[in-house]
């Protein structure tokens, strides 16, 4: 066990987003010294991090992610132990943290260093690489986290079609990855045609537009479609999803990009059975986190992995969250820390 000396603090680099007196929001990188970073059992060299919409709300000043600025974002980080309190971590471990307040709060992992409790911290899967589990990352996580729960519902492979709705996105193309390789039929939802032929490699076996999970006509009901789905968008989006799930279907939801408003009767609910789920990874419990990285490594771990990512440079991200928060960007982006 290594202990943390304050004495040593090291200077490194870190995206920093800082807030004028008029209200605007500018970010640069510079330099940090690790004395600055908060307390916590673990001071972590990072080697990736991955980008999040949650990134890009921080970055743009959304005080409901991040209180107070100058502030590092990035929900992501996986690295090095560099110095440790905790028995249960040693120096030169590799190791990964997503969620929890990283990023939102706590400075995160668009930078060279990291200070966090060691309860968030996982032991890097012997299956990935520290890369691979930030092309994962929280996103990945998210849609595993969906996965298992439409697997515990007792959906199998055989039970019917599964609809992923943002699929170019980063949850949702990692979901239709995860999904394909289980065995499930998968149909992908997007709204960028150009992103149908890395869909079907991955093993989407039908893609359909967004306005195909829009429907505008205010029935209760719809002609059941899908058995299961994982839903990205959030407002009428998700009501169509909702009313076109098949009898004792199951409807995870972990976004709100169109709307934070669901506008649903509960004939859907009553009269087919069909569960609604909400799916939080922020905080999920460490016994369930272990439980959820192990299948991501085994049964889930797609071929093709890098496919759905793009590698940046730290100086590059301000333009890829810009992107981000404009829709404009397809898979999951990578950060070389």
């Amino acid at each position: 066990m290594e202990t943390v000396s304050e004495s040593n603090s090291q200077s490194f680099r870190a995206l920093v987003v800082e807030e004028s007196t008029s209200g605007n929001f500018t970010s640069s990188v510079r330099k940090r010294k690790t004395n600055d970073l908060p307390s916590g059992g673990l001071l972590v060299k990072v080697c990736f991090s991955g980008l999040n919409y949650k990134d890009a709300l921080s970055f743009s000043g959304n005080k409901g992610i991040t209180r107070r600025y100058p502030h590092t974002p990035g929900i992501d980080a996986a690295g090095i132990v560099a110095e440790s309190t905790d028995p249960g971590f040693a120096q030169g471990d590799e190791i990964l943290v997503t969620g929890y307040d990283l990023g939102m709060n706590t400075s995160g992992g668009l930078a060279e260093y990291i200070r966090v409790p060691s309860r968030w911290a996982v032991h890097r899967p012997a299956n990935l690489s520290l890369k691979e589990c930030m092309i994962i990352g929280t996103s990945g996580f998210t849609a595993a986290s969906a996965i298992l729960e439409i697997m515990n519902h007792g959906i199998s492979p055989d039970s019917g079609k599964v609809l992923v709705t943002g699929a170019s996105g980063a949850v949702g193309i990692t979901a239709v990855a995860m999904l394909a390789h289980a065995g499930y039929r998968v149909v992908a939802s997007t709204g960028k045609s150009e992103a149908a032929p890395l869909l079907k490699t991955l093993g989407a076996e039908e893609i359909i537009s967004r306005e195909d999970v829009s429907d505008q006509s205010g029935r209760p009901l719809l002609p059941g479609r899908w058995v299961a789905a994982i839903e990205t968008v959030g407002g009428n989006t998700l009501s169509t999803v909702i009313r076109s799930t098949a009898e004792r279907g199951i409807v995870t939801n972990c976004g709100m990009i169109a709307s934070n408003n669901l506008d649903v009767s509960v004939f859907p609910f009553i009269l087919r059975a069909v569960r609604l789920v909400g799916i939080a990874s922020a905080e999920t419990p460490m016994n369930r986190r272990i439980e959820l990285w192990n299948l991501i490594a085994g049964k889930l771990k797609f071929p093709g992995l890098e496919s759905i990512s793009h590698m940046i440079t730290l100086e590059q991200v301000p333009d890829a969250l810009n992107a981000m928060l404009k829709s404009a960007s397809t898979g999951k982006i990578v950060v070389r820390i």
